[in-house]
């Protein structure tokens, strides 16, 4: 079973809490704050395992959870920092964001590893909080919640050249000529199910991967039939062996075969299309109207494409094709074909930013939220008057108080702050 694309639910391990303590000392208020921090979560890494090559893994495994960072204790002992959790994947699994579908990241070196998820900061122990006017502090911080993301996990293969065609036009005979691959075939019109990867000899020049990719029908860049699981594979090929049957034998007609399939890659993609491409005709050892090879040659001319006659079933013309890819392959780069989205507004492998917030006006309540926010109510005791002394002046710093002023908050109004409901004074 070749499984090439799943979801999973990954999340990084949140921060352990700050202490709250205090040790036993003469002279010193309450024998002096000494609450240490709690330990960092585990972060969540994707690394390549050279072992892997589907992700049928997955499919039994929808969660992972890094662990949680200690809690700090008193003589400010500090919480252990959590192990990050590391995620194998086979070589060339794209990371993506289910919820945005942006690229996070593209797992197609050897050995390549990527940051996905940070786990949450330790909170501080109430020994940082200690000042001249406050010596006793009651409060500490709690740890910060790790992220955690759906992630769609997509397997794209890794290959030089890619075979395109519509079902049964010879592509899986053509790769077991060439190839020591054993692709299951078949006489019917959805043969392969899955892509087979095949090695090259060194018979033909430098040693090369073939992906016989599955046959494409129209309709495929819309999703139908199995269309863009098959085309998602081809993005990763230098070079694209395009097969058309010119035999007759079937009623094809090859120039439409040819159009319909360069259809579908441009409206999978404008990039794929232009990807370099040979057509390659087969089955000429049962061609039944030379006319329908002259057609085809004709628009090979016209859109300055090469054309190669082989028989997979013969070996006809086959050597002559693999030497000319062999020699064409060295001068295309091996580039990166998938590219890591930057260009989102959303931020990457970070936490939110810190001044994030929202002050918004609910029926009578001013009601403030947002991830700054929550840290710093995190960090308090209610109960404590220099804790709440504390949360006034840090949303005082970041904000919050202006806009609740420009808002128009006054004298009585309340405000709620996560689960806190609190009255406003000036």
């Amino acid at each position: 079973m070749f499984t090439d694309y799943v979801k999973i639910n990954a999340k990084a391990g949140n921060g352990g809490n700050g202490a709250i303590a205090f040790r036993r000392e003469k002279y010193v208020a309450a024998g002096g704050p000494d609450g240490g921090d709690g330990g960092k979560g585990g972060d969540v890494y994707f690394k390549v395992d050279p072992n892997a090559n589907t992700l049928i893994e997955f499919r039994f495994k929808k969660k992972f959870k890094a662990e949680n960072g200690e809690n700090g204790q008193g003589s400010n002992k500090y919480g252990k920092s959590a192990n990050d959790l590391y995620i194998p994947v086979p070589i060339g699994t794209v990371i993506k964001d289910a919820t945005t579908n942006q690229v996070l990241a593209d797992l197609s070196k050897e050995n390549q590893e990527a940051l996905i998820l940070k786990g949450g900061k330790g909170g501080l122990g109430n020994a940082h909080f200690a000042t001249s006017t406050r010596q006793a502090p009651r409060f500490a911080q709690d740890g910060e919640p790790g992220e955690e993301k759906e992630l769609i996990l997509e397997l794209k293969l890794l290959a030089d050249v890619g075979l395109l065609g519509f079902p049964n036009v010879g592509k899986s005979t053509f790769l077991s000529k060439v190839t020591s691959a054993n692709p299951r075939i078949a006489n019917y019109h959805f043969t392969t199910i899955e892509p087979n990867l095949g090695v090259v000899t060194s018979k033909y020049g430098d040693s090369f991967v073939i992906a016989d990719i599955p046959g494409i029908i129209e309709g495929a860049s819309e999703g139908v039939g199995l269309g863009i699981e098959f085309l998602r594979h081809i993005e990763r090929t230098r070079l694209l062996l395009h097969f058309i049957d010119v035999s007759g034998t079937e009623g094809r007609n090859p120039v439409e075969d040819y159009k319909v399939i360069n259809n579908e890659l441009k409206k999978y993609s404008e990039k794929l299309s232009k990807r370099k491409q040979i057509i390659v005709a087969n089955k000429i050892d049962s061609m039944t109207d030379e006319n329908l090879y002259k057609e085809l040659e004709k628009v090979a001319k016209k859109n300055h494409q090469e054309i190669f006659k082989i028989s997979g079933y013969t070996g006809e013309g086959i050597d002559e094709l693999m030497k000319h890819v062999s020699e064409l392959l060295k001068t295309l780069p091996k580039e990166d074909l998938i590219e890591v989205d930057t260009s989102s507004k959303e931020k990457i492998y970070t936490l939110n930013d810190e001044k994030e917030f929202v002050v918004s006006k609910e029926k009578e309540k001013f009601v403030v939220k947002g991830n700054a926010v929550d840290k710093i109510i995190r960090r308090v005791n209610i109960a404590d008057y220099e804790s709440l002394f504390y949360l006034h002046r840090k949303l005082n710093e970041i904000g919050v108080t202006d806009e609740l002023k420009r808002l128009g908050v006054k004298e009585g109004d309340i405000v709620k702050i996560g689960s806190y409901e609190l009255e406003w004074k000036d």
